[in-house]
């Protein structure tokens, strides 16, 4: 079975999601729809099928979860699916999308290819994040990064890194990402850091706009464990993993290292990290060159 996910439907989207409703139909593919999906799309689409509100309802049936949506959505599922490892597909209804890369000029061909079973799957490592208090409860992992950052205050943070124990720098800055490859096309990059090959096997410590100037990024083996103590003026900063964020303050020990788990990216066979750079970036499109 295929389970389809999405956050938010624009009015210009609507033909796009029902001819992906309509072309399952027509091969006889056997789908089901998030709940609150439904509801939101229920009076603009036509569909005819069950839903599921809990993922656990449907995880031993299905084969592939589609994502409609951009990259966000692709996060806001992977948190639905948690550490299930099911095979994500994301259908690019945004604007750049490195994750959701299938166009939607490609929806009959990527229907076609998970139909056949002919996809390739990209294994995307995650991070995770332990603390001292309770964080982020049972999700606390992300595909992209995880972040400390300045909070209600306009004064730079300290954050002191520690790797395996041993004081690697405290930064004197905004605020600090954490990086996997994955995530080192989003955030870290615009704050100057590397983009890193998916299959690298790094983090990326990336400081936001430190005072220092010769503070610059690291990337270091995803097999250490990176510590963190916070400090500033105030006493209240924010955590992030991806796109959920929580307030923490200078008693949190927060320590990030890879996941035991990963994420699982449906890859069609004429695509990849390389073409995904030049579509994207543009690169290889100056003929000066």
């Amino acid at each position: 079975m295929i389970a389809l996910f999405g956050k938010t439907l624009h009015p210009q989207n609507v033909i796009f999601v029902q001819e992906i409703i309509d072309y399952l139909t027509k091969l006889g593919l056997p789908f089901a729809i998030e709940k609150n999906y439904g509801e939101l799309i229920k009076d603009r689409v036509n569909f005819a099928c069950e839903t599921f509100s809990n993922f656990d309802e449907v995880r031993s049936k299905t084969e592939i979860l589609i994502s409609l949506g951009g990259d966000g959505t692709i996060l806001e599922a992977l948190t639905f699916i948690k550490n299930t490892q099911t095979p994500i597909l994301g259908i690019n209804f945004g604007r750049l999308g490195f994750l959701a890369n299938v166009g939607k000029e490609q929806i009959h061909q990527a229907i076609d290819i998970v139909a056949r079973g002919k996809y390739l799957i990209d294994k995307r490592s995650l991070l995770e994040l332990n603390s001292n208090k309770p964080l982020f409860g049972n999700m606390n992992f992300a595909l992209n990064e995880m972040t400390i950052q300045r909070k209600d205050q306009s004064s730079m943070i300290t954050v002191k890194t520690f790797l395996n124990g041993e004081l690697l720098n405290a930064y004197w800055a905004d605020g600090l990402i954490i990086s996997t490859p994955t995530g080192s096309t989003g955030y870290s990059l615009s704050c100057g850091g590397p983009i890193l090959y998916p299959t690298s096997g790094n983090f990326v410590i990336t400081p936001v706009a430190p005072h220092n100037l010769n503070v610059r990024p690291i990337v270091v083996s995803d097999d250490v464990i990176l510590s963190f103590e916070v400090s500033g003026r105030g006493n209240s900063f924010l955590c992030t993993l991806d796109s959920r964020f929580e307030t923490i303050d200078s008693s949190y020990q927060i320590a990030i290292k890879k996941a035991p788990f990963t994420a699982n990216l449906v890859r069609l066979t004429d695509m990849n990290f390389i073409s995904s750079l030049k579509n994207k970036l543009n690169w290889g499109i100056d003929q000066r060159n």
